[in-house]
């Protein structure tokens, strides 16, 4: 299933149902698991590990050096979970040795069109990257995450499960889960609502997260005070539970 017009290196490992199509180039040190399309003119480099059922699509460039003026050619890596979806000029960039060395990518994402995911960025599962979404060196992005098109989200900075961003958005701090957030420099501006509640989230549930936004955003108090404010719901509910962890966790402190 390998196109005769294909560059595949004899130091690559591929499982045996791997579709490779022509003109595409799969450098040493890469794995491909198990019935993995990757399409014409598509470019993989190693060291670089892909689980089974993920699509490359053509022109995209999987496991290349990152993009970073302090690495000096370091084995650093890329692994990749399953059922992947990179679409058309989607890069993706290995880690670097100023941190774990590895860029990580779950299960069940969509990559659509010119996005990127820089060095030793940690990405959850089923997110999704909106055209011309961009995430700096050593972001964190978590569970159903999505980004809008043309977002971008400053290095070193985290994003909860299930937060939005809005199209532009231009992300300089953390976003805390469940969080929409818009604009330049991106503001929080409501709850996730809509994205829970496709996702198995009860009423009871969304209520109790809109209540905690109205303590972060809506009661003018200090980030201090909305935390002890938050404190007793948290006890009780464990989607406020990670909602306050998250908050106090954060290294870039937060979108307000």
């Amino acid at each position: 299933m390998i196109d005769p017009r294909a560059a595949v290196s004899s130091e690559a490992r591929l499982a045996s149902d791997v579709s490779v199509g022509p003109f595409a180039v799969i450098g040493p040190g890469v794995e491909i698991g198990p019935r993995t399309i990757v399409g014409p003119h598509a470019v993989i480099n190693g060291p670089t590990v892909l689980g089974a059922d993920n699509h490359v699509f053509q022109f995209a460039s999987i496991g290349d050096a990152p993009q970073d003026k302090k690495y000096r050619g370091e084995p650093t890596r890329l692994t990749v979970g399953d059922r992947n979806v990179f679409r058309e000029y989607c890069t993706v960039n290995r880690g670097t040795t100023h941190d774990a060395g590895v860029t990580r990518i779950g299960n069940d994402n969509l990559l659509m069109a010119c996005a990127h995911v820089a060095h030793d960025c940690t990405v959850g599962n089923n997110t999704v990257f909106a055209n011309g979404a961009v995430l700096g060196g050593h972001v964190e992005v978590g569970d159903w995450v999505i980004l809008g098109g043309l977002s971008a989200v400053h290095q070193f900075a985290k994003i909860g499960a299930h937060a939005f961003l809005a199209g532009g958005a231009m992300v300089r701090q953390d976003v805390p889960p469940y969080v929409m957030v818009s604009g330049d420099p991106a503001a929080p501006h409501a709850v996730n609502s809509e994205g829970l509640k496709r996702r198995g989230f009860s009423e009871d549930q969304i209520r109790a997260i809109r209540d905690a936004y109205r303590i972060l955003y809506r009661s003018n108090l200090g980030l201090a005070a909305a935390l002890e404010r938050l404190e007793p719901l948290a006890a009780q509910r464990p989607e406020i539970r990670a909602f306050a962890d998250f908050i106090r966790g954060a290294t870039r402190s937060i979108v307000r």
